[in-house]
């Protein structure tokens, strides 16, 4: 195998497969970049069995070359050692020669490295998935779905299908729901189904994560394949699977709360504001809890009280504030996440007494909620 390559494709290639290999892995081989020269251009892959990332790279973009392939093969490199030589490379354009026993030459400029490598016929290979039923959604939507919900999973191992976000597709809607069971995250969205079937599946938020990372912010759509235990996300020059979660995800519709007794609207950022400089004197207790309580003339008082560091109380206007009295506690960390989550300059939160859920929404926007459990302080 032999090409010539520009480096700044390289390295993005590189560093986008890079986010599926770990060291921590059962097959060592699974610790290397597996890279293929053909003739269309050059494809790296890298995989932790969980998460596999293939990334290509064509010859010419736009009638520019990018990779001059001089002799077609394959080979396996460890990708900590190849991922840092191409970082520091001292020119624009490296040349990759396997030579015999695997050995694998990287030149730029003046600069020669040689790394050992495997054998890339012994490399597991990436599910094969057929296309048949194909869904579309644009990268920011996508991006934007993914990042309102995948801070709510679960990081506890206890009930792993908590660590995911179950996504259900159905008459051409996507519904995106991630909960640890102390809050909820759900966002909405219409797709691009065509005459799909409808899915039920759950996807690891880890995976999720990594792919938030990898996706630029374009208009261009990714196409998105489901199958029994694995899903595909599809670009120009990316593929990207993940395996699914078994088991079944609870049915969180029992949990949002169809009336409220207390209704407030406020403007977010504001609230936010408020809610950051509480939670100042109560980051030091493993709890953080700040409290809200509406008072008289439409204003709410949030508040917060560490015996050994002191107390801080603030008002701040609301909107408007219909129904009972109410004085609540929650985590103030559940509470920033959840706005930052949200769109829209004012949310409206409905209240169904001090100890039960409540649900955070942007006003006149039913496509995305946050619920937050209270906290129980006495």
């Amino acid at each position: 195998m032999k090409f010539i390559i520009q480096r700044d494709y390289l390295l993005q290639s590189v560093q986008d497969v890079m986010k599926a290999v770990t060291s921590r892995t059962t097959i060592p081989i699974l610790t290397g970049i597996k890279i293929v020269a053909h003739e269309e251009g050059v494809t790296l892959t890298g995989s932790d069995s969980d998460i596999s990332i293939e990334s290509f790279i064509q010859k010419e973009l736009e009638g520019d070359e990018i990779v001059e392939i001089k002799q077609r093969g394959s080979i396996v490199l460890q990708a900590r050692f190849f991922s840092e030589i191409i970082k520091k490379l001292p020119t624009d354009i490296v040349e990759i020669e396997v030579q015999t026993n695997l050995q694998t030459v990287i030149r730029s400029g003046k600069s020669e490295f040689k790394l050992n490598g495997l054998d890339a016929d012994e490399y597991p290979h990436l599910p094969q998935i057929s296309e048949e039923h194909i869904f579309k959604i644009p990268t920011n939507l996508l991006k934007g779905l993914i990042r309102q919900t995948v801070f709510s999973v679960s990081t506890s191992e206890t009930r792993p299908i908590l660590t995911g976000v179950n996504w259900k597709v159905e008459n051409n809607e996507l519904i995106c729901i991630a909960t640890d069971s102390h809050r909820l995250a759900l966002r909405k969205a219409e797709i691009e189904a065509g005459n799909t079937e409808s899915y039920n599946v759950v996807i690891p938020g880890k995976s999720l994560n990594e792919l938030i990372k990898i996706l630029d912010d374009s208009s261009d759509s990714v196409d998105i394949v489901i199958t029994e235990n694995q899903v595909l996300f599809k670009t120009k020059h990316l593929l990207f699977f993940s395996r699914l979660l078994e088991g079944n995800y609870p049915d969180t519709g029992r949990l949002i709360p169809n009336e409220s007794k207390t209704e407030v609207v406020v403007v977010t950022k504001q609230f936010l504001n408020a809610i950051d400089r509480a939670s100042l004197l109560a980051r030091e207790g493993r709890n953080n809890v700040v409290k809200l309580a509406t008072m008289e003339g439409g204003a709410i008082e949030i508040s917060s009280i560490t015996p050994e560091i002191g107390t801080v109380v603030e008002e701040i206007p609301s909107q408007s504030i219909a129904g009972e009295e109410l004085k609540i506690s929650f985590s103030a960390k559940y509470m920033m996440d959840a706005l930052k989550a949200l769109e829209g300059s004012e949310i409206q939160i409905s209240f169904t007494g001090a100890m039960r859920p409540f649900v955070i929404r942007p006003l006149h926007d039913d496509s995305i909620l946050q619920l937050i459990l209270p906290v129980r302080t006495y």
